[in-house]
């Protein structure tokens, strides 16, 4: 079996380069990132051709995230307990919007979904934007947020195949960052309190890509020829618990989808998972055929 994150960067434009790719690829289930539109303006058709079933959160033409996958999706949560909100209220969507626990609007950043055994997150988070700016104690205090949530999770399931999915938006160690546009001490991604923020989740979850490809981007950006010269950053990860971890056989981070024509500036991030090794439900079904 076959999981996946992505950083589409707008699935309007690019949804035939990333069915293309689930179908190549044969892949389970993909949780995506800045989808960047509402769910009555995301391309279903197209991924329920393939044979995908979906869940979406998507407020407007920013953030978003989305998860396609082969297999029933349940236990749909948009957002997390406690997560904050930020900004303005989106004009005409306010009451699908809600509000944080500060009183600000809430963003489309994060969405769960239960397939079969397996608890999975499709995250977005904050960019933080500068070292000066309101939006990085909004990512601190967002990723507080969701390390209290996954602490909680676990607690109530010690045993449960969780993973949290996405862009991060933080380059954990130097080797992460190819950037030279990203200095330590001016900027975000590689700050100390970013990294400690990351590392906080270390007794909950662990990077399951990184013991099989320690090295290597998954973001470049599209300017000043980033990607030719291969300036780029790791950011997007799959931070999977013990239980999730145990089950992963193989990674890959697939760097050819930052070549041709319109790609996203991220790459997808893919886990194989042994589906038997979970046991319970999933192991039951994971044979049966689909029926769409």
């Amino acid at each position: 079996m076959r999981i996946a994150t992505w950083n589409v960067n707008s699935i309007r434009t690019r949804f035939g380069r990333v069915v293309d790719w689930l179908q190549r690829e044969d892949i389970d289930v993909l949780a995506m990132q800045e989808i960047k539109c509402r769910p009555d303006q995301f391309p279903v058709e197209a991924f329920e051709q393939a044979g995908y079933h979906l869940e979406i959160n998507g407020l407007n033409q920013w953030n978003g995230v989305a998860f396609a996958s082969r297999h029933e999706m349940t236990d749909v949560a948009r957002g997390f307990d406690g997560m904050p909100g930020f900004g303005k209220p989106i004009k005409g969507q306010e009451d699908v919007q809600g509000t944080g626990p500060n009183g600000l609007p809430l963003e489309a950043r994060a969405l769960g979904v239960t397939v079969g055994d397996l608890r999975l997150w499709s995250l977005y988070v904050p960019n933080g934007r500068s070292l000066d700016d309101p939006h990085l104690e909004y990512k601190l205090e967002w990723l507080a947020a969701l390390r209290n949530n996954a602490e909680t999770w676990l607690d109530e399931d010690p045993d449960l195949p969780l993973a949290l999915m996405g862009d991060w938006n933080i380059a954990p160690f130097d080797a992460d960052m190819g950037d030279p546009s990203f200095v330590q001490g001016r900027s975000t991604h590689v700050s100390p309190i970013e990294r400690a923020a990351f590392e906080s989740f270390a007794p909950l979850v662990s990077d399951v890509v990184r013991p099989i490809v320690p090295e290597g981007f998954t973001f470049w950006d599209y300017k000043a020829g980033r990607f030719p010269k291969n300036e780029g950053m790791r950011i997007d990860f799959i931070m999977g618990s013990q239980a999730f971890a145990d089950t992963v056989t193989g990674a890959s981070i697939h760097r050819d989808e930052r070549r041709g024509d319109a790609p996203s500036d991220h790459v997808p991030v893919v886990a194989d998972i042994d589906p038997s090794l979970l046991g319970g439900t999933f192991e039951d079904d994971y044979d049966r055929p689909m029926v769409f």
